[in-house]
């Protein structure tokens, strides 16, 4: 007998967490934290998501350490963020959503210039970002960060969140060691995939140890990081293998790109060219006019873009997967569930629509109205909005 396709609307189990649906807000940067504090602007953000019926909201991105923020706004978990992250908790909550925090360290994607101390890599690399050197991760750095992978889930269990989310892709920290074009080393963090591995295998292990049962903990990996000497399918597949094997985490969410070498990748439709130039610091700024066209590739837009890489990832494991990439249609929401993903993750979507699930369930809308246009990706500085919404909204002269 063949199982019944599951209903993305209905309650379902995320390692012990139970949620309301099998929808996932993707972490997507706020630009909310202006003093690496949460804000009331940053809970308006998930409220908005929360209200409009998502099963679960994802926080990004939440540092384990200074040096591991992308720039020097964002929250790095502690004592002294603890109290504003239970706050959160707690307004998400009382939607009836759950909330997950994405937790990772920006290794080469971090700006070091920003955060005033030097970014870490698999290898030493220069930084586009900082226009810096970033330094090698030592032995004594790869332990510190995965102590403090473990401090950082300690205290987001304490605040009440529901989900830790390890980030591994994207060419942040421990994507920067899976992939052989960023990671040279040669001692027993570099060489084979088992050894690019081993990091993602410590900081998964590690943090399993210390909140087991209590919350779940799923990681983001990459399908593909879209650039030559990034993680492929077959690579990223085989690490996903090995996580599996580990049975350290609750579900994988598939992601793909790379902050750092090729964001369209992941993004897909309009290249936002000269609205990041715009955006930028004036060093990156001139950069990014002169060679912004080959950074910001052009890739169409498809509903649901990533599916034919996942389905090789559904067919190769056994662990519940989360579908990410140009989600936007509720017969794509009930393709996946039919094709054996366990959760589906939304992001430029819920942007434009903050209330888009509960619109799709009630049968008010069969689709998102977001055009891809992708001029969201530069307010990430500014506060991440849609600026479509926002002159739609303007009064007519």
């Amino acid at each position: 007998m063949t199982a019944a396709v599951p209903d993305v609307f209905a309650p379902a189990a995320l390692g012990p967490v139970r949620l309301r649906n099998r929808t996932v807000k993707a972490a997507t940067f706020e630009g909310r934290t202006p003093h690496g504090q949460v804000t009331d602007e940053l809970i308006d953000y998930h409220l908005a998501v929360a209200r409009g019926g998502i099963g679960l909201t994802t926080v990004a991105y939440l540092a384990v350490a200074p040096e591991g923020r992308t720039h020097r706004e964002q929250v790095v978990v502690g004592e002294s963020t603890v109290a504003g992250l239970a706050r959160l908790a707690d307004a998400v909550h009382g939607t009836g959503a759950a909330i997950a925090g994405q937790v990772g360290h920006a290794g080469p994607v971090a700006n070091g210039r920003s955060n005033g101390s030097r970014a870490l890599a698999a290898s030493r690399m220069p930084s586009p970002l900082s226009m810096q050197m970033v330094g090698s991760a030592s032995e004594r750095d790869l332990t510190r960060i995965t102590k403090q992978y473990v401090a950082t889930a300690r205290t987001l269990v304490t605040a009440g969140f529901d989900v830790l989310e390890l980030h591994m892709a994207h060419s942040y920290l421990i994507s920067s060691f899976l992939a052989s074009g960023l990671n040279r080393r040669r001692d027993r963090w570099g060489g084979s995939l088992e050894n690019r591995a081993r990091l993602a295998r410590q900081v998964a292990r590690a943090v399993r140890e210390e909140v087991d049962g209590e919350v779940a903990v799923t990681a983001k990996v990459s399908l593909g990081d879209g650039f030559r000497g990034g993680v492929t399918t077959e690579e990223g597949l085989e690490v996903a293998r090995l996580l599996e094997f580990d049975g350290t985490l609750d579900a994988l969410q598939l992601s793909g790109g790379s902050s750092l070498m090729n964001p369209m990748y992941l993004f897909r439709g309009g290249a936002p060219v000269a609205e990041f130039a715009a955006a930028m610091p004036l060093p990156v700024r001139v950069g990014m006019r002169v060679a912004g066209g080959s950074f910001l590739k052009d890739y169409a837009f498809e509903e649901a873009y990533f599916l034919e890489k996942a389905r090789t990832f559904r067919a190769g494991l056994a662990m519940p997967l989360m579908l990410l990439g140009g989600i936007n249609r509720r017969d794509t929401m009930d393709l996946a569930m039919a094709e054996g993903f366990d959760f589906v993750a939304m992001g430029r979507a819920l942007l434009r629509e903050p209330d888009l699930v509960d619109r799709l369930r009630a049968g008010r809308q069969d689709a998102g109205v977001c055009i891809h246009c992708n001029r969201c990706m530069p307010t990430i500085y500014t506060g991440t909005r849609c600026p479509v919404v926002e002159e739609t909204a303007l009064p007519q002269t």
